[in-house]
């Protein structure tokens, strides 16, 4: 069921009080909508990107009932627990060759974002998620839409806020509430996100996509992947298993097995994880 006011541990955004915080003179975000429930948030974005919206759209629901993550994986947590939005840009100053820094950059925007308001301390998992130690906090899926204007970007971010464990789909997911966030709030949490993402979105943009720009470097510092044994599954059934050593300047993990080494771009793989050696 969609979240009311009567839910005084979830109570729904405040569509006004957003966009006046967000919509302000020379923001990249121009229109926030609030959803009471939608499936999905990106086919909402993508569908209205196909319609010739501009960039700058930002939509959050209540309750995501079909929510996906990359390559399709379900993603739906209780009315009001989690923060479900997606953006919609058009980063055409940058090349489609490093479109694939941008769900990389999200992740550097949310994690740095709930350091900041909630006081947890997380990091990026490449190539989309957001962790607390082992824990998945936040997943990120951005799609690229053709349209007659030129492509579109939309970003699908999924932040679990007040989920208890039991109301989390898996044992290796985590909530700010289960982590002692300093603030559940999901307008102050929302709002520090979307500016952060706005303010490393328009210098990514300025430095045409540029990663040596500072990117990559910061990427590397935030990712709990690199300098740890994995095993990468992929589609084909191949597995690949060795120490993950860097990213390399298109976005893509740098590994290091006995038999060479192996890049790895995130539309390549199925699943990236820690294995512990014996």
């Amino acid at each position: 069921m969609p979240v009311t006011f009567d839910d005084l541990r979830r109570p729904p955004l405040d569509r006004t009080a957003l966009s006046a915080a967000l919509t302000r003179e020379g923001s990249l975000w121009r229109e926030v909508e609030v959803l009471a429930e939608s499936p999905s948030t990106n086919a909402v974005v993508a569908e209205r990107a196909r319609a010739g919206e501009p960039g700058g759209l930002v939509v959050i629901a209540e309750h995501q009932t079909a929510g996906r993550g990359r390559l399709d994986r379900s993603w739906v947590t209780p009315a009001g627990a989690a923060l479900t939005c997606s953006v919609l840009l058009t980063p055409d100053r940058v090349p489609a060759g490093r479109w694939p820094w941008l769900p990389l950059l999200t992740g550097i925007a949310v994690s740095e974002a709930v350091r900041r308001v909630a006081d947890v301390d997380c990091a990026v998992k490449w190539p989309n998620d957001v962790l607390v130690g082992e824990k998945k906090l936040a997943g990120i899926l951005v799609e690229r839409v053709e349209r007659g204007s030129g492509a579109a970007a939309v970003v699908g971010i999924g932040l679990n806020v007040s989920a208890s464990r039991e109301e989390l789909p898996v044992t290796t997911a985590t909530s700010l509430a289960l982590e002692h966030a300093a603030t559940l709030d999901r307008s102050v949490i929302l709002r520090e996100v979307l500016r952060s993402l706005e303010a490393l979105y328009v210098q990514w943009q300025a430095e045409l996509g540029d990663p040596a720009r500072g990117l990559l470097d910061s990427y590397v510092r935030r990712c709990a992947t690199l300098g740890r044994q994995v095993r990468v599954d992929l589609p084909t059934g191949e597995q690949v298993s060795g120490e993950a050593t860097g990213i390399d300047a298109d976005g893509r993990l740098q590994v290091r097995t006995r038999s060479g080494p192996r890049v790895l771009g995130a539309g390549d793989v199925v699943h990236v994880r820690a294995v512990q050696v014996t």
